[in-house]
């Protein structure tokens, strides 16, 4: 996608999630929004878009660990209901309770019998939260093989983004089928009238945060909320006091004087954004 159109278009529906999150505040509503997909298939990046120009205390992002071994003993969803919102809240679990549909079953982290446990009490537990009134709204991010393996590539060389890749990242390469199969049991199982997938294709990241965020706009029945008017008052005239002495303080060094022309660089290229690589002879969709 062209970087003027999609910078131009982000920006916005960037506009418009500012006044959903006016409406969440003024109604009391409450949204989650579940990210989930193939590792590398732009999850993070459509998260950081939405959020870019929210109140944090507003929207919040939800990326929990790996849970603890007290965790590890409680009813498999509890941990997450601490993280539902509240009245006047988003939430944005960048990844979720699918973990159990997904690296937990591929993995070997869970048992056969805790894994179907999951399958049927998720549609239950989901239902649950709809019925008392959350907005829930699910996305799988759809990546190749080829694309998704490019994008690992270029994270090996990346030092801006060699935070991303894990040894679990890499094993999910070897078991591409495995992961394809659990996903595909997952959908079977959770696409529910009450709480149904969105799939994004994610081939091109660009395009895909914005069908993300211009379908999750239109899935929620917001609308422009009046703000109370507010007047900058005039600055008070001074009554005396003087400033404490410089010397008496800890000042950062001024580094920024120390530079010049010289010193500057060219600006970091995301090669993932760019789409610098070409695209490969598969396609997405049922990734």
């Amino acid at each position: 996608m062209d970087r003027a159109l999609y910078e131009s278009e982000l920006l916005r529906l960037q506009a418009e999630l500012v006044e959903m999150q006016e409406w969440v505040r003024a109604t009391g509503a409450r949204i989650v929004v579940i990210f989930e997909g193939r590792d590398a298939a732009g999850k993070g990046g459509a998260i950081k878009r939405i959020t870019e120009y929210l109140n944090p205390r507003v929207a919040r992002v939800v990326a929990l660990p790996a849970p603890t071994e007290r965790e590890r003993g409680q009813w498999y969803f509890q941990r997450y209901i601490a993280h539902l919102p509240s009245a006047g809240e988003i939430c944005l679990l960048d990844r979720s309770w699918y973990n159990r549909a997904g690296i937990e079953h591929v993995m070997g982290y869970c048992t056969p019998a805790e894994h179907r446990r999951f399958l049927q009490q998720c549609p239950v537990f989901e239902r649950m939260l709809v019925d008392d009134g959350i907005l829930l709204r699910k996305y799988w991010f759809s990546v190749s093989r080829k694309e998704q393996y490019r994008r690992f590539e270029s994270r090996m060389t990346d030092p801006m983004r060699r935070w991303k890749l894990s040894p679990m990242d890499l094993e999910s390469i070897t078991r591409w089928e495995d992961y394809s199969r659990a996903k595909d049991e997952m959908l079977v199982h959770t696409d529910i009238d009450a709480a149904r997938w969105h799939v994004v294709e994610a081939e091109d990241k660009r395009k895909a945060r914005i069908n993300m965020i211009h379908h999750l706009l239109g899935s929620i029945p917001y609308r422009r909320v009046e703000r109370p008017e507010m007047v900058l008052p005039a600055r008070p005239s001074s009554n005396g006091y003087q400033r404490m002495d410089r010397s008496l303080q800890l000042e950062v060094p001024d580094h920024a004087g120390t530079l010049s022309a010289a010193d500057a660089r060219g600006a970091y290229v995301d090669v993932e954004d760019e789409g610098l690589h070409g695209r490969g002879d598969e396609g997405a969709g049922a990734h």
